[in-house]
C-alpha cells in the first residue's frame, strides 16, 4: 500500500468509528495529504467504495499525474457541487451518512450540498478533525520533508546573519530572508517572516517596519520554509552589540524555559503539562504576565496544526507529532525574546530539527 493509500485507510477507519459512510474533503491541505493533488480547486469524495478527486479542466493533466491508481479523477466545471453530490450518493447506500468538514466549508455551501443529497436519499453531518486527527502523527515521508524544510530554514538564516543586522531596516532583512529561503531551495516561506528589533520585539507578531536596527539590542527573527509542501518554523533572538542588562536577563530566562520544555518532550506528556514546564520557569523569574501566548503548536502541511500547546490545551503528545517549542517574554517599550525550535516527538523523547545556533551567556 502506498503512502496516500495508507493515509486514506486511516481516515476510513475513523469514518467507521464515527458511523459515517462517506466524507467530503474540502480543505485543500487535506486534499493534498490524501491524494497528492496540488491546486486551488479540488475536493475529495472518500468512502469504502473508493476515492474520487473532483477538480476542473485547468488541472486535468496535473491531477492525473499527481494521484495514485486508487484515486479516480473527475473533471467538472469550476462549480462542481452538483457533480460532487451525485458522486457521493453513488458511493454510499440509500439513507447513508455523508460527513462534511464543518471547519472548512461555508454554511451556504453546506446547505446547498445538504439539499441535493437529501433529494438523493442521503443525510449529511458536520464533523471535525477526521483528517486532522490522522495528519497529527507524521509518517516517514512527512518526517523526511520536515527535516529538509528545517535544514533549508537553518541555512537561510545563516546566510542572512552573515550580512549583519545593525544599521539595516527590519523590512530589508525580511526581504533578504525571503531571497535566502529561495536560494537555499525552499518553495517559498511558510509564513511572512518577522524581524523585530528593540521595542518592536515586544510585539509577538510584529510586522517588519522601516525602523533601522540599532546597536546594543535584541532582534527577534521568526521564519519558516516550505519544502515538498511541508513547513518549518523557527525563531532566534539575536543579540546585536551589548544589549541592556534587563534584555540579557529575560533572554537567559527564556532560554532556560525553552531548553527545559524540549527536554520534557516525550509521548504521553499532556500538552498543558508541557506548556507549564516553560511557563513555570518564566513565572518563577517574575515574568508571568509577559508570556501571553501558548508554548507551541503542531506543524506539517500547514504551519499551524494540531496539537496545540497551551495552558488549557487538551490531549497529550504522541510519537510522530511535529511541534514547536517557543516560549517568549515581551517587555513593552524595551524589547522581547522568543526562542523556537521545530521538534519531532520520538518514541523516547525529542528530535530537534532546528539547528541554527542559539546565543547563550552560560555555554
Amino acid at each position: 500500500m502506498n503512502t496516500h493509500a495508507t493515509r486514506r485507510a486511516a481516515v476510513l477507519a475513523t469514518l467507521a468509528d464515527r458511523g459515517v459512510d462517506a466524507l467530503l474533503v474540502t480543505h485543500l491541505p487535506s486534499v493534498r495529504y490524501l491524494t497528492g493533488f496540488v491546486g486551488s480547486n479540488g475536493v475529495v469524495a472518500l468512502s469504502p467504495d473508493g476515492t474520487v478527486l473532483v477538480t476542473d479542466s485547468r488541472y486535468t493533466v496535473a491531477a492525473k499525474a499527481a494521484v495514485d491508481e486508487g484515486t479516480q479523477v473527475r473533471i467538472e466545471g469550476v462549480d462542481a457541487l452538483p457533480a460532487v453530490a451525485q458522486t457521493l450518493a453513488g458511493m454510499t447506500p440509500e439513507g447513508g451518512v455523508v460527513a462534511l468538514e464543518a471547519a472548512h466549508i461555508t454554511l451556504h455551501r453546506a446547505d446547498e450540498l445538504r439539499g441535493v443529497l437529501t433529494t438523493l436519499g442521503r443525510t449529511t453531518r458536520g464533523e471535525t478533525g477526521i483528517v486532522e486527527d490522522v495528519r497529527v502523527v507524521k509518517d516517514d515521508a512527512e518526517k523526511a520533508l520536515l527535516r529538509e524544510s528545517a535544514r533549508i530554514n537553518d541555512a537561510a538564516l545563516a546566510r542572512v546573519l552573515a550580512g549583519g543586522l545593525a544599521g539595516r531596516r527590519e523590512r530589508d532583512v525580511a526581504w533578504d530572508i525571503l531571497s535566502a529561503l529561495r536560494d537555499e531551495g525552499a518553495e517559498g516561506p511558510s509564513f511572512d517572516s518577522i524581524v523585530a528589533a528593540a521595542g518592536n520585539g515586544a510585539r509577538p507578531h510584529a510586522v517588519p517596519s522601516d525602523a533601522v536596527i540599532p546597536d546594543d539590542t535584541l532582534v527577534v527573527i521568526d521564519m519558516g520554509a516550505i519544502h515538498g509542501g511541508y513547513c518549518s518554523d523557527m525563531t532566534r533572538t539575536i543579540p546585536v552589540g551589548d544589549p541592556p542588562a534587563k534584555l540579557r536577563e529575560i533572554y537567559d530566562v527564556c532560554l532556560r524555559a525553552q531548553r527545559a520544555a524540549v527536554a520534557a518532550v516525550r509521548p504521553g506528556v499532556a500538552c498543558a503539562e508541557l506548556d507549564a514546564v516553560a511557563r513555570d520557569i518564566i513565572a518563577d523569574a517574575g515574568y508571568a504576565d509577559h508570556f501571553g501566548h501558548g508554548l507551541g503548536h503542531g506543524v506539517g502541511i500547514e504551519i499551524h496544526e494540531a496539537p496545540r500547546l497551551g495552558r488549557n490545551a487538551k490531549g497529550e503528545l504522541a510519537s510522530g507529532m511535529a511541534i514547536t517549542i517557543e516560549p517568549g517574554i515581551y517587555l513593552e517599550g524595551l524589547g522581547g525574546v522568543r526562542i523556537e525550535d521545530l521538534v519531532l516527538v520520538t518514541d523516547d523523547g525529542a528530535e530537534v530539527l532546528s539547528h541554527a545556533p542559539i546565543a547563550s551567556h552560560d555555554d
